[in-house]
């Protein structure tokens, strides 16, 4: 059995890696982590799992995390992932923001829903635009400054994240399908970024997200539901 993805983002090796090799890897990553990685980790978790549960606490302890992984992201030449969570950053004030909004009655103003159809064509267009700009960035970046950046895959995990963070930002459900894609790309990313657990995290963000994708679409559908039983 082999992995041929991991060759695929690793240009300079010949040859897929073996099963064995796969595990060396990733036996030797975990013994490399640092404590600042496990704490980026952990907050990481428990921001996803704030996120299931609707709860605003989403977005402060998801500012530790991606505050760690700006600093991580810069060291380990994942300069498109660096920008993600620079975003991230960002766009956790303006979430928070507008999950904090009550009405006269002191319930959320924002609510889960689903996206239109028009909002899905935007939010493909806005995916394909930042995938073609962040792909060549890292491009002139791998060449110029830093020659460890691989920028099909960064470009991807990116462009994903971004277009998953607004929609969380603003309630939608599918922002869980774009953060899906995010956890497939980032995994063999930051395996062979020598980030092993963070590697692991993104298998467990990837189970959560799935899990996360039915919770909100059970709340998006309740007021249909509660409107059918009356």
């Amino acid at each position: 059995m082999d992995f041929s993805i991991f060759s695929l983002l690793t240009a300079a090796a010949p040859e897929p890696a073996s099963f064995a090799q796969v595990w060396q890897q990733f036996v030797a990553g975990m013994r490399q982590t640092t404590l600042l990685e496990y704490i980026a980790v952990v907050a990481g978790i428990a921001s996803v799992w704030y996120s299931k549960k609707e709860n605003i606490l989403v977005f402060p302890v998801g500012l530790v995390s991606t505050s760690i992984y700006v600093y991580l992201s810069f060291k380990f030449d994942l300069i498109g992932e660096a920008s993600v969570n620079i975003y991230y950053s960002i766009l956790s004030l303006y979430g928070w923001a507008l999950w904090a909004r009550k009405d006269q009655a002191d319930a959320p103003v924002l609510h889960i829903t689903f996206s239109s159809k028009k909002q899905l064509l935007q939010q493909l267009g806005f995916f394909g635009l930042l995938y073609g700009l962040i792909y060549f960035c890292l491009v002139y970046l791998r060449d110029a400054f830093y020659p460890g950046v691989i920028p099909w895959a960064d470009a991807l995990a990116s462009a994903t994240a971004y277009t998953g963070m607004w929609l969380m930002a603003r309630k939608k459900v599918e922002s869980w399908y774009w953060w899906i894609g995010t956890n497939v790309a980032s995994v063999p990313l930051y395996f062979v970024k020598g980030l092993v657990f963070t590697s692991v995290f993104f298998i467990v963000l990837l189970l959560m997200a799935f899990a996360g994708l039915a919770a909100w679409k059970r709340k998006a559908l309740e007021p249909a539901a509660a409107i059918a039983r009356t």
